[in-house]
């Protein structure tokens, strides 16, 4: 569960004031607005990267407002990716593994996991130096899921892709949340991603969430 509670958080001169959501254990929730309306500022007030001013964020059962970014359980996967140019693929999904110290054993096979789900394998050994967009976003995609998180939290996953990387990405992101269960907060321009993925919407206008209907448009076939 993701419920932000009268939520004021401060970036500069920017202010977001009184916000509140609430998506469900297991739930998707898309986040759409104009750009600059503050999507990514909520994102990473959620994740423990801006400073919050005054209000709650609780995940799970848990309130953690006050809580550092690694206590916060969360796996999150910010608009450029932000992955490691010198590091493997392998090394990538296995970082925050490593950093929680988790045995070398366990790490191994998480990481084959992931790249079983992700359909990366044979990038394991490489680099993300040549990896087309779509290779990338999966990479990204498992780094932040490779400590098991019990909510993700997207930022525009799909806004630099193909139409047909897209398609293949959205109908991974559903696989992920069939199998893994995560809590997902996904913010996109887009609203055929809406339509396929979520099952709760909101729209971020004039400074304040709207809870708001499916976008009226044509799902991504997700085949």
């Amino acid at each position: 569960m993701i419920r932000v509670e009268n939520l004021t958080v401060r970036a500069g001169s920017f202010q977001l004031r009184h916000l509140s959501l609430e998506v469900p254990d297991g739930g998707y929730a898309i986040l759409m607005g104009k750009t600059g309306s503050g999507k990514t500022t909520l994102l990473e007030a959620i994740a423990g990267l801006k400073h919050i001013v005054a209000g709650r964020i609780v995940l799970g059962n848990r309130d953690v407002t006050r809580l550092k970014p690694a206590e916060r359980n969360i796996g999150y996967v910010p608009q450029d990716g932000a992955l490691f140019t010198s590091m493997t693929v392998r090394n990538q999904l296995g970082f925050a593994l490593e950093v929680r110290r988790v045995d070398r054993q366990t790490i191994a096979r998480r990481v084959e996991h992931l790249a079983e789900l992700l359909e990366i394998g044979p990038l394991l050994d490489r680099t993300t130096t040549g990896l087309s967009g779509g290779e990338k976003q999966r990479v990204a995609l498992g780094r932040a899921l490779a400590f098991g998180p019990s909510t993700l939290l997207l930022d525009e996953p799909l806004s630099a892709l193909d139409p047909s990387t897209r398609r293949q990405i959205v109908a991974l992101l559903k696989r992920v949340r069939e199998e893994t269960g995560v809590t997902c907060l996904h913010v996109t321009h887009a609203p055929e991603e809406a339509a396929t993925l979520a099952d709760a919407y909101f729209e971020l206008r004039d400074g304040q969430l709207h809870p708001t209907d499916a976008p009226a448009r044509h799902a991504i076939s997700a085949d």
